[in-house]
């Protein structure tokens, strides 16, 4: 029973993911306009930082995203939690210009609806459509919901806009999950600053990274709308064409083989293993399934081996008579 429940589990863990990229979005197989893109390498929790000053307050939004997976406990930061089931979330904090309490919360933009049900979807477009000269891809993608000064609760999405720059591998001033706690130590260091007069300069940010804010508002179907520009090789069209048989396919596939052959191999023993015990009661090599073959590999070898260098040996001797 411990074997099936395993077995169960694995198979769980291979299905889900399946089922995941067909209710929403798969970013390793994009197909658009019979041009193919693989967008993988851009997944991963990535962070961004928006800060809009008015007369009153100041709101610092940092936006986590992952275009290819849940966000998981990313989506939970601090007393701030999003949704496990989302894609891109919002976590906003609004500091009061006359110094009263700060006030924050975390907002869904993309994803699926709790307990994974609903879709995001997504529509892609090649950027080429909508201007010849320009190469990438256009992607919208829903699920999230924002709450309006008015109180009003409107539908969210993304559009994130996927240029193609075959320099760039799109990561370029990303930041890790530590680096992310830094920088929010370092934004709240700057707001306490500014609220107290004492430094009045802009808190720091990066223009050479490849993902860029570009928006957040009310778009003309009353929904709101974060729109994004990522910088990558991987939109370019023909990109994958040029990589079709690098070696990290090939490696992969025989890995794959490796673990497969290794996996029946190890099914076969321990299956023969238990068998002989239960049946026949046997103990150390007998437990093996053909025990005695086992023991023998090793000789067996070894007279391949002579056989092999005796043949060797034989086939650069001198044929013909020899003088008496």
């Amino acid at each position: 029973m411990r074997i099936l429940a395993s077995l169960s589990s694995v198979l769980l863990s291979a299905v889900l993911p399946t089922l995941s990229a067909a209710s929403g979005f798969d970013c390793a197989h994009i197909n658009a306009d019979g041009f193919k893109y693989d967008l993988s390498p851009l997944g991963g929790v990535h962070s961004l930082y928006h800060v809009e000053e008015t007369e009153t307050h100041v709101v610092n939004t940092t936006y986590v995203l992952d275009i290819c997976n849940i966000l998981k406990g990313a989506s939970i930061r601090g007393h701030l939690k999003c949704g496990t089931s989302k894609n891109i979330c919002g976590f906003q904090y609004k500091y009061p210009v006359d110094g009263s309490e700060e006030t924050s919360r975390a907002f869904p933009i993309v994803g699926l609806e709790h307990l994974g049900h609903g879709s995001k979807d997504p529509e892609i477009t090649r950027r080429k459509k909508l201007d010849p000269a320009e190469e990438g891809l256009l992607v919208k993608l829903s699920g999230g919901n924002y709450v309006d000064d008015e109180g009003k609760k409107k539908d969210a999405g993304a559009v994130l806009e996927f240029q193609c720059d075959p320099e760039r591998s799109g990561l370029e001033g990303l930041k890790t999950a530590k680096e992310d706690k830094d920088k929010d130590e370092k934004e709240k260091d700057w707001r306490r600053r500014e609220e107290g007069g004492d430094d009045k300069e802009q808190p720091p940010s990066d223009r050479s990274q490849s993902l860029e804010f570009k928006s957040f508002g009310q778009a003309d179907d009353d929904s709101y709308v974060l729109k994004l520009n990522w910088r990558t090789k991987y939109a370019c069209d023909h990109y994958q064409e040029g990589n079709k048989g690098d070696s990290s396919s090939r490696w992969g596939f025989f890995t794959w083989f490796i673990i497969i052959l290794f996996l029946c191999i190890a099914t076969y023993l321990i299956f023969g293993s238990w068998l002989n015990y239960n049946r026949y009661g046997a103990r150390g090599w007998d437990l093996l399934p053909h025990g005695d073959t086992i023991r023998d590999v090793p000789y067996l070898f070894q007279d391949w081996l002579r056989r092999v260098v005796n043949t060797l040996q034989g086939s650069g001797s001198r044929g013909g008579y020899s003088a008496v």
